[in-house]
């Protein structure tokens, strides 16, 4: 895939770190990231890295520490329950040389919520309301325990229902970038005949993103070719060029 010059647009990226042993062991299926690149590419945030990483404190530490440097934003989902594993917040705090301790407010939340239930409110619940000093909480509509940012870091569950309701409440927070618009044609043709000239149509459009993306369908392969510009204008010429170099690639094979 070919890129333009980031400088010609209001780029805003972002990255993900998803932790936690069950998803690495497959005993979980992660369904988190796909529903953050969708929510990313639909507010024209740019996501640009998933990392998976164990319940590991320094392995933790490294992640976020490495792409909260290069991105607008990061996001985590996972680590953040009662168990011994749960261990997010301390590693989140680290990261940024923070003490982590029990929240005011997300106690509060936390003991309202099993005193209405009827639940004991135990030291393994009260982990729940632990967060790098100085943070911020993401409001859980469903189970209550908060998520928290800290810096450029959104830290939510890892329980997709929780993970998704937590997102609604982040997403108006950001910066969005701008939205770029996309359209794609088929070609018969694999990535190895077209990309020279595909390759030439890009320079020849450099206010487009040209993406080819390899298929593979009923024992033959295609190629599906993606425009995209925040100019829908510019699109439609590149496309028409690219159809003039599919048009040209088919009559040298005849």
């Amino acid at each position: 895939m070919t890129r333009i010059n980031e400088d010609d647009f209001d780029v805003v990226t972002a990255a993900m770190v998803v932790i936690g042993d069950e998803i690495l062991s497959g005993r979980t299926r992660d369904t988190n990231a796909g529903h953050l690149a969708s929510i990313m590419t639909a507010i024209g945030i740019d996501l640009r890295e998933v990392r998976f990483v164990s319940d590991d404190q320094d392995a933790i530490i490294e992640a976020v520490n490495q792409l909260r440097e290069r991105n607008t934003y990061v996001f985590t989902s996972g680590g953040i329950g009662p168990t011994h594993d749960d261990i997010t917040a301390d590693a989140i705090s680290a990261a940024f040389g923070l003490p982590c301790d029990h929240d005011t407010q997300a106690l509060k939340i936390l003991g309202e919520h099993y005193k209405a239930r009827g639940i004991e409110f135990t030291d393994a619940r009260k982990r729940m309301a632990r967060m790098p000093e100085g943070a911020h909480h993401i409001d859980n509509p469903i189970s209550k325990a908060p998520g928290f940012v800290i810096g450029n870091v959104h830290v939510m569950a890892g329980v997709p229902s929780i993970f998704q309701a937590m997102l609604d409440n982040v997403v108006h927070t950001l910066r969005t970038g701008r939205k770029l618009l996309s359209k794609s044609v088929l070609s018969d043709f694999g990535e190895g005949t077209i990309g020279a000239p595909l390759g030439d149509v890009q320079k020849n459009h450099p206010d487009t993103i040209i993406g080819s993306y390899p298929r593979y369908e009923d024992g033959s392969f295609s190629t599906e070719l993606v425009v995209r510009s925040a100019n829908e204008p510019a699109i439609d010429k590149a496309l028409d060029d690219i159809k003039i170099m599919l048009s040209e690639l088919q009559n040298t094979q005849t």
